[in-house]
């Protein structure tokens, strides 16, 4: 297993490109000593005292399949914490983040990393993510334009208290043929 961390990295939030100084690190590195670490999950349970009594600023790295409930007490100690989306297929990450914001309250950074794809960026915000990782070249062009695209109806409730009932499931205000 390879035991180096992936470089800093730039990340998409509020609309354009930003630096992003977390360094996410594999399960064997040693965490940088100049910079913040995001971890992943089964490296944080491994070694959970040992973080917990750390002052470093840390992150944390959730893959698809694992379960959030294993670090439920512990979220507040995460500045970040990165849902990875192996593939743009893949809706798994969708639901963690949900969880996440409803469920158990997190309300640090929430990332989206992987294959992240810009007509997805508008329903990952719905669901609570404040940031992402682009890495497609054709996806961060878009971005970069300004392209994002705007979804103005919504089938699903959102994590934000702000969006307006009349966006969400809008089959649910019309009468039933024949009744006025």
């Amino acid at each position: 297993m390879s035991t180096e961390t992936s470089p800093a990295t730039d990340i998409f939030r509020d609309g354009a490109f930003q630096p992003d100084f977390w360094v996410q690190v594999d399960a064997e590195a040693p965490l940088p000593d100049d910079a913040p670490a995001i971890v992943p999950l089964a490296r944080f349970l491994a070694d959970r005292d040992g973080f917990l009594a750390s002052n470093q600023p840390l992150g944390l790295l959730i893959k698809v399949g694992e379960k959030v409930e294993d670090v439920a007490q512990d979220l507040s100690r995460f500045s970040v914490v990165a849902i990875d989306f192996p593939a743009y297929t893949d809706g798994r990450g969708y639901s963690t983040a949900r969880l996440l914001r409803d469920r158990y309250g997190y309300e640090g950074e929430l990332r989206a990393i992987g294959n992240v794809l810009a007509d997805q960026v508008p329903l990952m915000a719905r669901c609570g993510f404040d940031s992402f990782v682009v890495t497609k070249p054709a996806a961060r062009k878009v971005l970069e334009d300004g392209g994002a695209p705007d979804v103005p109806v919504y089938y699903q409730p959102s994590t934000r208290d702000e969006i307006a009932v009349t966006t969400r499931r809008p089959w649910l205000r019309r009468s039933p043929p024949g009744v006025a």
